[in-house]
């Protein structure tokens, strides 16, 4: 079995974001040259996540609209007693989740026909990484 680990780093203007990277993540798995096997990516920030979904923007519009309603801003977050201010950034990293588990077979991410992956930046105007970690033959 091979591996192969990248990263991409992100530096989002906006606070909170929505960014593709499937095209990267290609590159990464070419790079690689591996043809049968499993692509982890995992955003290493405790207020970012991985989304696999449809790039649609009015579906995007309403991921956020969501996590908003699920987990909104809010100063009166018991987090926010530390000094902190982004609870609410917590929150929704847990509800999208950290990483994403993905196929590989002859040499492409095996995914569904509208499956795109995205970076999500929950609390951002600062330097952020997301590790990926291309395993197989």
């Amino acid at each position: 079995m091979k591996v192969h680990t990248e990263y991409l780093w992100f530096s989002c203007a906006k606070k909170k974001d929505l960014v593709h990277i499937t095209p990267r993540l290609g590159e990464i798995l070419s790079k690689s040259g591996i043809r049968e096997g499993m692509m982890l990516v995992s955003a290493m920030h405790i207020t970012a996540g991985i989304i696999v979904n449809d790039n649609e923007s009015g579906l995007h519009e309403d991921i956020a609209a969501w996590l908003e309603r699920l987990a909104p801003e809010d100063p009166s977050y018991a987090h926010h007693r530390t000094g902190e201010d982004n609870g609410d950034a917590h929150l929704k990293r847990i509800l999208v989740h950290h990483q994403a588990l993905l196929p590989i077979t002859e040499g492409r991410l095996d995914l569904g026909p509208w499956e795109t992956v995205h970076y999500a930046e929950f609390d951002g105007q600062r330097r952020k990484r997301v590790v990926v970690k291309v395993m197989g033959i």
